[in-house]
């Protein structure tokens, strides 16, 4: 479809409970940026069911907030949620679009890119304007996250993609000054093919919050078994954060995927990140690169994870560890 507008849109998902999640707001700084290249307006997009939280987020940020609002859309399905975007997109017209890599985003994209027959980038970690053709360069992990790849769409409008959760930095919002525009677009009951019955989540999944934590201690294939995640629990606890992985160490069984950070986990951006036994493949360098101080403990000098890591302690973390955190303990005392 044609553009009938510069504009770039986020779309903001939401909770049964309304709130918005933490990677809408997220995708709002560097929304400001790319709306400001295309010399469009930043618009919001909040699909839900008395979202009135995740509007007020939205609108402290954006320039425009669309809303779409029913009874049908407090729970998502994949049906009535790319029923109501592509309608919304028809209408408008914008040029580009983001979608946080949840779940829901994960399968609301590619949807939503199929009917409007245009392309699609997924998992994105870096976005830009390319100064030459104007397009959106979207930036994302290729070939087993050994190389990044940087792509751009100059046929077909609008221009999506998603975008990891954690990749940016919500920013602090103001006073809620955006247009709110609600669309009255509905999805009858014979037009959503599936209904959710019951919601089973991961066992321990539910009290590990990586994407939100300030201080993530994590661990990797150096912890050598499921045992050896107990000083890194221990560190985690004293600090008051949590406790993240490998992918070696989930693979091998040892801790749930739910802890899991790199290209296929989280990616996550604390304050503080304790890379425990991780030897630093781009992998999960990947998912914890824009941690603001980044601390390494590896037996191995030459380990990568070393050359992005603030401090480093070259040791064995069985050491180092309880030392550390006994210490914590006392200057907290």
């Amino acid at each position: 479809m044609e553009a009938k507008t510069k504009d770039l849109w986020v779309f903001v998902e939401t909770t049964e409970n309304g709130d918005p999640k933490n990677v809408g707001i997220e995708l709002l700084t560097p929304g400001r940026e790319l709306a400001a290249k295309q010399g469009g307006k930043l618009c919001a997009v909040v699909i839900g069911c008395g979202a009135d939280a995740a509007i007020n987020e939205a609108a402290q940020r954006a320039d425009v907030v669309y809303v779409i609002d029913g009874p049908e859309f407090k729970t998502y399905t994949t049906d009535a949620y790319a029923n109501a975007l592509v309608a919304l997109v028809e209408k408008y017209g914008p040029t580009s679009m983001l979608i946080g890599a949840t779940n829901n985003g994960r399968d609301l994209g590619p949807r939503v890119s199929c009917r409007l027959k245009t392309g699609l980038t997924a998992d994105c970690t870096g976005l830009d304007i390319d100064e030459e053709s104007g397009n959106v360069a979207w930036t994302r992990p290729a070939f087993g996250g050994n190389l990044m790849a940087t792509i751009l769409c100059p046929d077909h409008r609008p221009q999506i993609g998603t975008v990891r959760p954690g990749v940016f930095k919500k920013n602090e919002g103001g006073e809620a000054k955006a247009e709110i525009i609600r669309e009255d677009i509905h999805v009858a009951a014979e037009d959503i093919r599936t209904q959710v019955l019951e919601v089973i989540k991961e066992m321990d999944a539910e009290n590990v919050d990586l994407e939100g934590a300030d201080i993530i201690v994590s661990g990797g294939r150096g912890v050598g078994g499921p045992e050896g995640f107990a000083p890194v629990k221990a560190l985690a606890d004293v600090l008051g954060g949590v406790v993240g992985s490998s992918r070696a160490a989930v693979d091998a069984g040892w801790i749930a995927h739910a802890h899991q950070v790199g290209q296929t986990g989280k990616t996550v951006a604390p304050k503080l990140y304790i890379a425990c036994g991780i030897s630093g493949a781009i992998q999960h360098l990947a998912g914890m690169s824009g941690s603001d101080v980044i601390v390494a403990i590896n037996k191995d000098p030459d380990a990568p994870i070393f050359d992005v890591a603030t401090y480093g302690v070259v040791g064995d973390l069985f050491e180092v560890l309880p030392v550390l955190t006994e210490e914590i303990k006392k200057a907290r005392a």
